[in-house]
């Protein structure tokens, strides 16, 4: 059923969901260097740009409500529900949090914390040994917690597109990218020639999965 009373100016759910977001994580990542700090702040910046609009202010909707009040006159296009436009634009019935696209964009968002958490877990064992990591997920790719972050905010773009974030999504994936040779220049100078073969055999962001297959199979 399509809400009526609109369910914006909620700033003190702006404010606890995008703490217990970027809580979570922090308490993942655990930053202690630079690198680690500034990728954890591009990610929060996300976060509440994000639920600014899910729950504060709808920019987006305001600058659609023209053509959203034209295509679909009998829907209160402020409600909260009416927020969820794939639920809208496409014509889900039910619970808009039930919808096919949302609960994709969920499993995006699991599988970017759960990448997070397993890359730090292999490269925590690694500096506390003096080690390279290159096992668990960093056998498959180099930065696999930046691959974890992105794999987030899609999952969030995908379940609550907003004009503000799909501007800074590629931003941020050029943010993310420049903070990757910023960390292997410093891998460079740690562990030399070490570094330079791993990297030769290990991509950056994206598994050669038909590779492996092929090697494997």
């Amino acid at each position: 059923m399509t809400e009526t009373i609109p369910t914006y100016g909620l700033w003190p759910l702006v404010i606890i969901n995008s703490a217990i977001f970027i809580f979570f994580a922090f308490s993942f990542i655990k930053p202690k260097t630079t690198l680690d700090w500034r990728s954890l702040g591009a990610f929060s910046a996300f976060i509440v740009a994000m639920f600014v609009e899910m729950y504060g202010f709808p920019l987006t909707i305001y600058f659609l409500s023209g053509w959203l009040q034209t295509q679909f006159p009998q829907t209160d296009i402020f409600s909260h529900g009416s927020g969820h436009l794939w639920h809208t634009i496409f014509g889900f019935e039910g619970d808009p949090h039930a919808n096919p696209i949302h609960l994709i964009a969920n499993l995006f968002i699991i599988a970017g914390f759960y990448v997070i958490y397993r890359g730090w877990a292999v490269l925590h064992d690694a500096q506390k040994n003096g080690e390279l990591a290159t096992t668990g997920l960093y056998g498959w790719v180099r930065h696999p917690q930046y691959g974890g972050f992105v794999l987030i905010m899609f999952g969030f773009l995908l379940m609550w597109p907003t004009l503000l974030t799909l501007l800074m999504f590629p931003i941020l994936l050029v943010v993310y990218v420049r903070l990757a040779k910023q960390e292997e220049a410093i891998m460079r100078k740690d562990f030399g020639e070490a570094y330079d073969e791993y990297a030769r055999k290990t991509p950056a962001f994206l598994p050669r999965l038909r590779m492996d297959i092929i090697n494997h199979g």
